[in-house]
């Protein structure tokens, strides 16, 4: 709760002079986004931001809740590439950011933490909102620095401004190899703040040199063994591309930002399983973080399987079952392996992966398929849409409706799994917390995407945010549908599978061993809320898709402001 505090107008304060400069330096860094709670100790930062979005030098998202405040500037980061700054007051506000830290720090997610502290004399004698902040994340952060309160000495602009570059290097990976969170512990005297100083110089931003390992060699590929690409989350297009130079199969999660191109399988799971294509992997080259199979893992632990795991930046490798034994960061199929693959032990290698992977695809369309004879729709065509909704009908569906210009953001509830099974190669851009694959600040992370991607003069996306997620992950972060009045609304569609709570469990050992009641009360935990009130009360519109006619219609329709779309789903 903010505190009551005086200020005499009169009276300067080093904390509004320390802030203005350490606000601007960032700004001249290359900053675009911050994300403020309110509270006293950080009175002076938010009144600095305030004036930096006046003059139109940052963009400034104001929220209640420091959690869905953390997730917000995940998504800022995950859209944008640069941290977010994320202003809070002491005490259980700076708590409230550690499931966002977590995130953005196995994730790789750049971010900034300023968070107002008590001077060292209200330290360790109980004052009020008084805890150990520094620190607090442990090793979840590139850099914690605590910094004392500033007293008005001249030299403190210049502690600002380097403080702010340290900072900055430290989350962006530019001194670490590793983006992630970065802490700035900043400890604040009274007066908290003062009136601002006239003519408000603000700085021009400055190009920054990208982030990341330089100098290490890249690893050149030999042809010969039976390989496959491993695409998990945020691998990025160079997954494919080396999978297209090899002639080898992709197996590409549906976050990877890999899944397209000619060589992807979908139906990796159910090959793999196959003796004669996923018995015969000889070579396994990972990229990103893959989460969403088991069978991923069983293959690198095999007995005779090579795996290379690439990753660019990071601190910790991916290594299932410790027996990964080659790490890059940067690799590349030579002349020989592009020969290879053209060769008929090549071509046959790819060829069986991607045809039956298409034939799999084309069995389920198949089935799903109800012809129109010559009079129009049948009966049958018509009992199909107007049938109870499935989590596959679900999923195909929001895929069908998603294009380059829109953006894609999927939850941790059973449904990217789902989605991962089932569909297709497309080149859009999909995102995911699969960091640690919570389910927490979902929806707030969406809105940090919708946020950046629509950002005027030259928005990156001129559609439409799409979040699909079930609905205890929906209900997780309710709170994240807050929008306060000044706020701006971003093109954002809320799609909450509703299957009776934790249905993920279904597929986990669990379900053949426990108790149905057991199972029902404490796994599967539903709720019944009406969303319908939730969204009036929160000021979002709503809608309802209980067959695959109002599902369709719903999802291409013109889209202006933050909706939540309810689809009732067959459990």
């Amino acid at each position: 709760m903010p505190e009551n505090t005086v200020v005499n107008p009169t009276r300067t304060s080093p904390a509004t002079d320390f802030s203005i400069a350490l606000l601007n330096e960032f700004v001249r860094l290359g900053v675009r986004d911050l994300v403020l709670c309110p509270g006293a100790r950080s009175q002076a930062l938010a009144l600095a931001a305030a004036e930096l979005e006046r003059t139109g030098s940052i963009r400034l998202h104001v929220r209640t809740d420091e959690r869905s405040a953390g997730f917000l500037s995940v998504g800022l980061a995950l859209e944008t590439g640069l941290p977010a700054l994320v202003v809070v007051t002491s005490g259980t506000a700076v708590a409230n950011l550690h499931p966002a830290v977590l995130e953005a720090h196995h994730a790789g997610v750049p971010m900034i933490l300023l968070t107002a502290d008590r001077p060292s004399e209200l330290r360790g004698i109980r004052s009020n909102q008084t805890t150990v902040q520094a620190g607090l994340f442990g090793v979840a952060t590139r850099l914690c620095l605590d910094v004392p309160a500033p007293v008005g000495e001249p030299d403190e602009a210049e502690i600002a401004t380097a403080l702010a570059r340290q900072a900055m290097d430290a989350a962006t990976g530019a001194a670490t190899t590793a983006p992630g969170p970065a802490q700035l512990n900043l400890a604040f005297r009274e007066p908290l703040s003062s009136a601002l100083p006239m003519g408000l110089t603000v700085l021009t931003p400055v190009a920054r040199a990208a982030s990341g390992p330089t100098d290490e060699p890249t690893m050149l590929l030999a042809p010969g063994p039976r390989t496959v690409v491993v695409a998990g989350d945020g691998a990025g297009p160079a997954a494919e591309e080396l999978a297209y130079a090899g002639g080898w199969p992709l197996l590409a999660e549906v976050s990877s930002g890999a899944r397209f191109g000619p060589n992807l399988i979908v139906h990796y799971r159910e090959l793999l399983a196959a003796i004669d294509l996923g018995g015969q992997v000889e070579r396994v080259i990972v990229f990103g973080h893959p989460t969403l199979s088991r069978e991923i893992p069983a293959l690198i632990a095999r007995d005779g399987v090579e795996t290379i795991v690439v990753a660019p930046t990071g601190f910790e490798w991916y290594n299932p079952g410790h027996v990964v034994r080659a790490f890059t960061r940067s690799i590349g199929a030579d002349a020989a392996c592009a020969a290879a693959s053209r060769t008929p032990a090549g071509r046959e290698w790819l060829g069986r992966w991607v045809m039956t992977s298409r034939a799999l695809s084309e069995a389920e369309a198949s089935a799903e398929r109800v012809p129109i004879d010559k009079r129009g729709i049948t009966r049958a065509e018509l009992a199909v849409l107007r049938a109870p909704l499935t989590r596959a009908l679900l999923v195909d569906a929001v895929w069908r409706a998603s294009w380059p210009h829109d953006r894609l953001v999927l939850g941790a509830s059973r449904l990217i799994r789902e989605a991962d099974k089932r569909v297709l190669g497309k080149k859009i851009t999909v995102l995911a917390n699969r960091g640690l694959a919570g389910i927490d600040g979902t929806i707030a992370t969406a809105l940090g995407v919708a946020l950046a991607s629509q950002a005027e003069p030259e928005p990156r996306s001129v559609g439409v945010t799409r979040v699909l997620l079930g609905d205890l992950t929906f209900l997780h972060d309710v709170g994240s549908l807050l929008l306060a009045p000044g706020e701006p609304r971003p093109r954002v569609q809320v799609i909450v599978g509703v299957d009776g709570g934790g249905s993920i469990f279904d597929g986990l050992e669990v379900a053949a061993t426990a108790p149905p009641a057991a199972m029902e009360r404490v796994l599967y935990t539903p709720r019944s809320v009406d969303l319908k009130a939730l969204a009036t009360a929160y000021g979002w519109d709503y809608e309802l898709a209980a067959t695959r006619s109002d599902l369709e219609r719903a999802l291409t329709g013109v889209h202006t402001r933050p909706a939540i779309l309810e689809v009732p789903l067959v459990r």
